[in-house]
């Protein structure tokens, strides 16, 4: 499945192929992302597995807060579960909930809506994900509360925030509008992150934290719009997307070949452990009686 396009796609090629003017072929940054992303256990369709360790099945009925393009719930859909996708922009929400009527016939259910509060029964999902919202959030302690209402007891949670570090970095190149609402108005260190988790009455079953590609990756569009001299305004997550600058293609090129070295792998490793983009904890609502006392692995 993806495994295989992404190895028909990314064959390791010795040097970067050439158009017939000696042009570099266009590289994009979003496959390239996502052939990183896999390499960091997610999206695995043979076995179910959004990210490893959270695994999705026809039985699930999967929340997705705040759905954004919908990558999480058309996952769901083609493993087969009942979804619910909400999100604060209408037309995401139209969009994709039309998407999902094309693949499925389970039951779903999408809904334009901030959160506060999600207009939904409580316990209604044995899966949810919130991926990349809680920094946008004003009050994240109230809106992990209503992610906890939602989960019916051993329900598992998928959710992630952008690391500190990456955000610190960005700082000096991005525009001020990207630390304003509705864009990043929260930045977790890891041990906010994991207290907001704990103390909302959850228990860390997983953390990790990886995406370097996607920390340089920014750098680069915030220094490719500063050289075209565009004020990006409050628009900022709706425009990296393609086409993409030069120069962001020429780093996904780099990041590409460097993957297919022998020790490419490893530098990943390191550089995903020094700088990442994203830090995600999956957690697991107590059962009925059961302690949610700290503790994570």
């Amino acid at each position: 499945m993806i495994r295989a396009w992404l190895k028909r796609l990314f064959p390791g090629p010795p040097a970067p192929p050439v158009t017939q003017d000696g042009a570099p072929v266009s590289v994009s940054p979003a496959d390239v992302g996502l052939h990183d992303a896999i390499h960091d256990g997610w999206f695995l369709g043979d076995s179910g597995e959004l990210l490893k360790g959270f695994a999705i099945g026809a039985g699930d009925t999967v929340l997705d807060v705040g759905c954004g393009e919908g990558v999480a719930t058309l996952f769901a859909v083609r493993q087969g579960a009942s979804v619910i996708f909400t999100d604060s922009e209408h037309d995401k929400v139209r969009d994709l909930a039309r998407q999902v009527e094309a693949q499925t016939r389970q039951p779903s259910l999408g809904l334009v809506s901030n959160s506060l509060p999600l207009p939904l029964a409580e316990g209604c999902a044995s899966k949810v994900v919130c991926m990349e919202v809680l920094e946008h959030v004003d009050q994240p302690e109230a809106f992990m509360a209503e992610l906890v209402r939602m989960g019916r007891p051993g329900a598992q949670y998928l959710l992630s925030v952008p690391a500190a570090l990456g955000e610190e970095l960005q700082k000096g190149i991005a525009p001020v509008g990207y630390y304003q609402s509705p864009n990043h108005v929260q930045i977790f260190s890891a041990e906010r992150f994991a207290a907001l988790v704990e103390d909302a009455g959850l228990v860390i079953e997983h953390r990790q934290a990886s995406g370097f590609f996607w920390v340089m990756g920014m750098i680069f569009f915030w220094a490719s719009e500063r050289a075209a001299g565009r004020d990006l305004g409050g628009a900022v997550r709706d425009r990296i997307q393609a086409p993409f600058a030069p120069l962001m293609e020429s780093w996904a090129r780099t990041w590409q070949d460097l993957l297919t070295q022998p020790d490419g792998l490893a530098i990943k490793g390191l550089l995903d452990a020094l700088m990442p983009k994203s830090q995600v904890i999956i957690a697991r609502k107590p059962l009925a009686g059961e302690s949610s006392s700290r503790g994570t692995s």
